[in-house]
């Protein structure tokens, strides 16, 4: 079990208003912590008796009358410096302060407390290290410098230094407070802007399972934002990896979850904007199942939006940036054509073939979850091979009605369906090749062991491709259980894991 923990400084970005601002991040075990720096008492007389509630209301001359200064845009609480009477107030606060105070009607009900005098902490140039600081900048704190008159007129007065600060008088320090704690279980990382494939450079969210999300993260470098997806995806895995083995104690052993996680899946044939929706994909026993939302229970696993069976699905990967040599191979060995590429900025994609045309289109954020998507795969098509043993479809041949298996220790067998005999029997290895119509029909090309000619049977099914499909997972896992390493040797995603 490998667990990250990890403290830094990003930076919070409002795509509405494009404004962003520093936060600390805190990474545990299980949840991601984002810090917003905030002044608060340390000693002296803070008791809640200073805390006051008072209603104002909105005159039609003067506003509120109030003289605000300070605000978390400048590392310093919002403070009431003076009050007017039938006057319109001073306002040098944030952004946020002063919009809720405009938008906020006519009556408006604050919570303040008092002091007798400002503290000294708060007399110091934004940004001072304490009472040595060199002043001769002439820069002053949010809390003294003139502000923005409601009516338009500005002031460059100040107010005159209030006297020493006595024993009783709050000391206050800037503070690194909790202001959203995001749960990592099933949680899931994005790069890319919402339903779109437009990367975000540097920029990340994270979105919980509930759907809440640490907004927009902001980073200096690329190196910096891809050490924090890294780490946090690590952490979301390893939880991922928990919640599978609780799961799978309730479930019986030829049932198992094998793996689970979120892809993004392309929305083919879109006319809208978004180009893509979050999915959540299981391997659970013989089965795949896509899911809108992560199941939280077993009974869960009885409603995902669609199910097939792992033998007659078809997974390829099919786009990874690789180098110009790499591609030949990939394409050899994944059987990748120009006409299925993708056009997309997303680069570790994956498409899942099922039975009757239905198609999928999934992208994951790193290559290394690509790798264990394409293992994974694979490891769950061998293990479903083995315990099904064989699959029996309906077809016709020559105007018969018959039962085509397809058998891991016997290979293919044709049986009349009527009186239940064998009309044809070959082994996996006499299976030269194949030929289709794309829609009923198929041409198998077996090889007769004595005479070594080649025998041609024409059948029709229903569901093609799903025949095809089983076939096809039957072939690779006779395949793997004679030469394991075969497998592996075909891995393309992991290939280019390995060597980036």
């Amino acid at each position: 079990m490998l667990v990250v923990t990890k403290t830094g400084i990003a930076r919070l970005f409002d795509e509405e208003s494009e404004n962003a601002y520093d936060i600390r991040l805190k990474l545990s075990k299980d949840v991601i912590t984002i810090q917003k720096q905030d002044v608060v008492c340390v000693s002296g007389s803070d008791s809640d008796s200073n805390h006051r509630t008072v209603t104002l209301r909105r005159q039609p001359v003067g506003g509120m009358g109030l003289s605000i200064k300070g605000g978390a845009e400048h590392g310093v609480p919002v403070v009431i410096s003076k009050i007017f009477k039938d006057q319109a107030g001073w306002v040098s606060a944030g952004h946020e302060v002063v919009h809720l105070l405009r938008n906020a009607g006519d009556e408006v009900t604050i919570t303040v407390q008092y002091l007798r005098e400002a503290p000294s902490f708060l007399k110091l140039p934004l940004g001072s290290p304490g009472p040595s600081s060199d002043h001769s900048s002439g820069a002053s704190s949010p809390l003294f410098d003139s502000g923005l008159h409601l009516n338009g007129n500005s002031t460059n007065t100040a107010p005159s230094s209030p006297s020493s600060p006595s024993a009783d008088e709050p000391k206050y320090e800037k503070r690194w407070l909790d202001t959203l704690s995001v749960p990592l279980s099933m949680a899931r990382v994005s790069r890319y802007r919402a339903g779109a494939d437009q990367l975000r450079p540097n920029t990340f969210e994270i979105v919980a399972l509930d759907g809440v999300s640490t907004g927009i993260l902001q980073f200096y470098t690329a190196q910096e934002s891809a050490d924090w997806v890294r780490a946090i995806s690590t952490n979301i895995n390893d939880l991922t990896l928990q919640n599978m083995k609780m799961a799978n104690k309730c479930c019986p052993s030829n049932d198992q979850i094998i793996h689970m996680g979120w892809v993004s899946e392309k929305l083919l044939g879109a006319e809208s904007n978004q180009l893509y929706k979050c999915k959540f994909l299981g391997l659970k026993g013989s089965s795949l199942h896509i899911f809108n939302a992560p199941p939280v229970s077993i009974r869960d696993w009885l409603w995902a939006e669609k199910i097939y069976n792992l033998c007659e699905i078809l997974c390829k990967v099919h786009k990874l940036w690789l180098a110009d040599e790499c591609w030949l191979q990939a394409n050899l060995c994944l059987g990748l054509h120009q006409d299925c590429e993708l056009q997309d900025q997303r680069p570790y994609g994956f498409s899942v073939l099922a039975g009757q045309g239905e198609n999928h289109y999934f992208c994951v954020e790193m290559g290394s979850d690509l790798a264990v998507w394409e293992k994974t795969f694979q490891r769950a098509i061998f293990m479903e091979v083995q315990r099904a043993g064989s699959k029996t479809y309906g077809c016709t041949w020559q105007g018969q009605s018959l039962s085509f298996t397809i058998d891991f220790a016997a290979g293919f067998t044709c049986v009349d369906s009527n009186t239940k005999n064998v009309i044809w029997r070959f082994k996996f290895s006499q299976l030269k090749g194949s030929s289709d119509d794309g829609k009923t029909c198929v041409k198998l090309l077996f090889q007769n062991t004595d005479t070594r000619q080649i025998d041609m049977k024409e059948l029709e099914f229903p569901d093609l491709t799903a025949v095809l499909h089983c076939i096809h997972s039957f072939i690779a896992a006779k395949v793997a259980a004679v030469d394991p390493v075969f497998v592996d040797s075909l891995s393309v995603a992991r290939k280019y894991m390995y060597s980036s």
